[in-house]
């Protein structure tokens, strides 16, 4: 379900809120969906419950879902956290284009990145 790289410079918690929001968002998880407990999340990720216990009040806290004491956490059904997610996506995506830009990037450059990324392969120049 969620995957981490030890390796990555992404703190873990932040990997685990990306992957569930990355799940939430192509459909894999569903509105009221139950979520693994902090404990037998972090026993099959190999990490700190308390790791898990931050990325799920992240996660919490922004809407993508919510807590029912006794029962455990479950994926939200909130339109809004979803807009503000992909918003949130756009606007990052954004940004980097512009880094890449004032960095020297051309257009086409860009293109093939993105071509790339869509499994389109990359464009002889």
């Amino acid at each position: 379900m969620i995957t981490i790289d030890y390796k990555s410079r992404v703190p873990i918690y932040d990997q685990i809120t990306a992957g569930f929001i990355r799940l939430k968002t192509l459909g894999v998880l569903k509105p009221h969906d139950k979520l693994p407990s902090v404990r037998s999340m972090a026993s099959s990720l190999g990490i700190n419950p308390n790791t898990v216990q931050k990325a799920y009040a992240i996660l919490e806290a922004d809407g993508v879902i919510y807590s029912v004491s006794g029962k455990g956490s479950f994926i939200s059904d909130d339109q809004n956290a979803d807009a503000a997610i992909l918003s949130a996506a756009k606007n990052d995506f954004k940004m980097a284009v512009e880094n890449a830009k004032s960095m020297g990037l051309s257009f086409d450059e860009l293109t093939n990145v993105l071509q790339t990324v869509f499994g389109g392969g990359e464009k002889n120049d």
